[in-house]
């Protein structure tokens, strides 16, 4: 019999960001305490995985004990809709649906059908992606696509069948995630962008098998994407001995491709881009861990109850929920929007990396990543 572990959690249902008594209407563009931009919201539509990957929700933890959320805490779509609409008006113009697993949340169709409708103040429609781990994509795909969705990220973390299922630890065929990865591009998901978390002794004798396939198959219409596995959470059983850095894999992946620097394809962009020089494609790095880059992070996160983070390494979240299930008005939630983006000073990957030991930047638990997506 499995032994129950229990996680303790902080209570984050009593941290409601402070409103104003008399809120002023906001000029627009937000900047942090850093100087940086409000750009990206990824948004969490639900804490269930049919997926237990060790560096997310490993299943000693996530168990048939463990308790989700139940569906009357989760944000509606109109409740949704309403904070991305607020986000638009203060400068997000990238929306990301995220878990979870996304596909999992019923009727999801229906959600971005309602948040493809939104547009920024001068017009413009928004950028609406989805990140997966593609296994319901194949039955979905076409219908994400109609409904409005533009892109999808899916998150594959080898191609060895033994391998992936190892990762997943649920025994899913990396078959069926390839044929949603087929599907989405049938369907015009695409450029597709194809997330590999690689971790050191377990998978990453998959890192050139990977970019073989995904170079040749796909005519340039897929992006690898190389991810270092990161210390999200306190579940997961990180170890920087287990953390293959970008520098090393590179390198190994010079000497089979010959690859030029790109640069970044946006503001914020989290990804190093190397060219084939014979310009069949790209493959993307995260060095998350070795190469921070807060510096210029525009993101923040709101998770599947309604929680806003304004850092994915964050320890507590901002109850929007409650301001919208309270009453308040537009004028008050934008007003506390643009407070705490106001206040943001995140910035735990930089303090990270500037000490000998990359877990003491800090001692409290962190939130974890299936909570409010990577």
């Amino acid at each position: 019999m499995t032994e129950r572990v229990t996680i303790p959690l902080t209570d984050w249902r009593s941290i409601v960001p402070a409103v104003p008594a008399h809120p002023q209407p906001l000029p627009g563009l937000l900047a942090d305490a850093l100087g940086r931009p409000l750009h990206d919201l990824r948004i969490s539509v639900t804490d269930r995985c049919n997926f237990r990957c060790s560096y997310c929700m490993p299943k000693e933890v996530f168990d048939k004990y463990h308790e989700f959320l139940p569906h009357a805490e989760l944000l509606s779509f109109e409740e949704i809709t309403r904070l991305a609409r607020l986000f638009v008006s203060l400068g997000v113009r990238k929306l990301r649906l995220t878990g979870g697993e996304p596909l999992l949340r019923r009727h999801l169709e229906r959600l971005i059908e309602m948040l493809a409708a939104i547009r920024t103040p001068d017009g413009t429609p928004l950028d609406l992606t989805l990140t997966t781990n593609g296994s319901l994509l194949a039955r979905k795909a076409r219908a994400l696509k109609a409904a409005g969705l533009q892109r999808v990220t899916v998150s594959l973390d080898g191609l060895d069948d033994a391998v992936f299922q190892r990762m997943n630890d649920v025994g899913f065929p990396v078959a069926e995630v390839l044929q949603g990865i087929e599907a989405a591009l049938e369907a015009g998901l695409g450029p597709i962008k194809v997330n590999m978390v690689v971790k050191r002794g377990v998978n990453e004798d998959q890192i050139l098998p990977m970019a073989r396939h995904f170079r040749t198959q796909y005519g340039g219409r897929v992006v690898l994407r190389f991810i270092e596995y990161m210390d999200v959470g306190a579940t997961n059983g990180w170890r920087m001995d287990e953390v293959v850095p970008s520098r090393e894999l590179l390198a190994r992946l010079g000497r089979e491709f010959e690859l030029k620097p790109l640069s970044a394809s946006a503001p914020g962009e989290t990804a190093e881009r190397w060219a084939y020089a014979d310009g069949r494609g790209e493959i993307g790095l995260i060095s998350s861990v070795t190469q921070a880059f807060c510096g210029d992070c525009n993101r923040a996160r709101l998770s599947t109850e309604g929680k806003l983070y304004t850092c994915l390494f964050a320890h507590s979240g901002h109850d929007l929920r409650a301001l919208l299930r309270g009453g308040r008005t537009d004028l008050e939630i934008g007003a506390a929007l643009g407070g705490l983006w106001g206040r943001r000073s995140d910035r735990y990957s930089q303090l990270r990396s500037s000490q000998q030991d990359p877990a003491a930047a800090s001692t409290e638990r962190r939130v974890e990543m299936h909570y409010i997506g990577g």
